[in-house]
């Protein structure tokens, strides 16, 4: 049973900033009313420094300010309950409380949730759409992927947070615009040496039979770039299947393209360019690692979860 009414989730990865309003019914049905969001690139330089960038929180602020504002607008007679969810750089961060101080002046106060945590909200997300199925999830960040299994509607049976993000990947491995064949190879095999031994568990144990689905910003964006999308729709993009044989097709195309021809693709937010390739390898090893050859595109994730858990 859920509390009815309106609530708002701001999800600050290391890659983009998003901002979900939803009301939410009894039965936990979830009506979305407004969304926004901004690639503020968090993470930039944090693997390798431990330390957020003041030009990065920057970015964030700015766009949080804009958040603000719009839930302000929203209200009527009482606030919309906030919550705010700091991930992936924000836990690598040496700097994280300069950075939630910030973003406190916008009367926002982000939680730097641990990687459990942050798995077990895209997995109420995700599965919110698919009630009553088996199902693993993949949840692919800048910093870190989640791989989440269970059954749709309970808590998940198997959880983990891997340090393999794109934006990770991209400043580890990528030496070279395009990154050279060697760059590419190095790089898939560390993220499938990181994968593996896990995968292996969840196929033993029967976790990836069911269906696999696959939320943000780089499973929506294969499908928007598969299709051709010179507008995002959404609609088109939920549920969406996607096989082993397209992420092939898109890799071959993009691999060889420079950062600034990667930032003219169609279907592709030209702010996300820099660490797509990357995101495509990480989805690739994934779905090799895990004996699959297609997953579902969801829009619900971790936004989802934390409306959902706010109105328990």
């Amino acid at each position: 049973m859920y509390k009815p009414g309106r609530y708002a989730a701001i999800d600050i990865g290391t890659v983009t900033c998003r901002l979900l309003v939803a009301d939410v019914d009894e039965a936990g049905g979830i009506e979305e009313l407004h969304r926004d969001y901004a690639i503020c690139n968090l993470g930039v330089g944090v693997d390798k420094t431990g330390h957020l960038k003041p030009e990065s929180i920057d970015r964030v602020a700015s766009t949080v300010g804009r958040f603000s504002a719009a839930l302000a607008d929203m209200a009527s007679n009482d606030p919309v309950p906030v919550r705010a969810c700091a991930t992936s750089a924000s836990r690598d961060a040496d700097n994280a409380d300069d950075f939630r101080a910030r973003l406190a002046e916008f009367g926002v106060y982000p939680e730097v949730i641990p990687g459990e945590e942050e798995a077990a909200l895209s997995f109420a997300g995700a599965t919110s759409a698919f009630p009553g199925e088996a199902v693993c999830v993949v949840d692919i960040g800048g910093g870190s992927t989640e791989i989440i299994a269970g059954q749709a509607g309970e808590t998940p049976a198997h959880a983990h947070s891997f340090n393999v993000g794109c934006r990770r990947v991209t400043e580890r491995f990528f030496s070279q615009d395009p990154p050279t064949v060697e760059d590419l190879d190095r790089a898939s095999a560390w993220i499938s040496g990181e994968f593996s031994e896990y995968l292996e568990q969840l196929r033993a144990d029967g976790f990836l039979d069911g269906r696999l689905i696959a939320v943000a910003g780089t499973a929506t964006s294969i499908v928007s770039m598969r299709e051709n999308m010179q507008v995002y729709d959404s609609s088109r993009v939920h549920g969406a299947v996607v096989t082993s044989a397209d992420v092939d097709a898109l890799i071959k195309r993009i691999a060889p393209m420079t950062l600034d021809e990667r930032q003219h693709i169609v279907g592709l937010d030209p702010g996300r360019a820099p660490v797509i390739l990357a995101g495509l390898l990480i989805m690739r090893q994934f779905m090799e690692a895990a004996g699959v050859d297609s997953f579902t595109a969801s829009e619900r994730d971790i936004l989802h979860g934390i409306i959902l858990g706010m109105a328990q």
